[in-house]
């Protein structure tokens, strides 16, 4: 379902991949059954292509990584958060637009 440059976060990988990152890193939180997070899904691909290199972009299936999930207070689905050097510095909840998303994320790719 992911796009080549999207990447998967689980619980075993998520300390590594986005706490640890030096770079900012866009998180979807998402299940197969939720519609809207279906429709999310291609622009997070697109963002996880425009970004390649600059910021990590990622998704994490909360069904299957529900400690991950449970620890970042991910309530509702869509859930996206944004993290830049250990801790969310943005978080959006349901569906929103791809600007919303290029916006946050430009503000911690151009500041480096």
């Amino acid at each position: 379902m992911a796009g080549p440059d999207t990447l998967e976060f689980t619980d075993e990988n998520f300390d590594d991949e986005v706490l640890n990152s030096d770079k900012p890193v866009l998180v979807d939180f998402w299940a197969e059954w939720c519609a809207p997070c279906k429709a999310l899904g291609p622009v997070i691909d697109e963002l996880a292509t425009e970004y390649a290199g600059k910021a990590k972009i990622g998704k994490v299936d909360t069904d299957a990584n529900r400690e991950v999930s449970v620890r970042f207070s991910v309530s509702a689905i869509p859930t996206v958060v944004l993290f830049n050097g250990g801790g969310i510095v943005e978080r959006f909840v349901g569906l929103r637009g791809k600007k919303d998303f290029q916006t946050a994320l430009d503000s911690f790719v151009t500041a480096k």
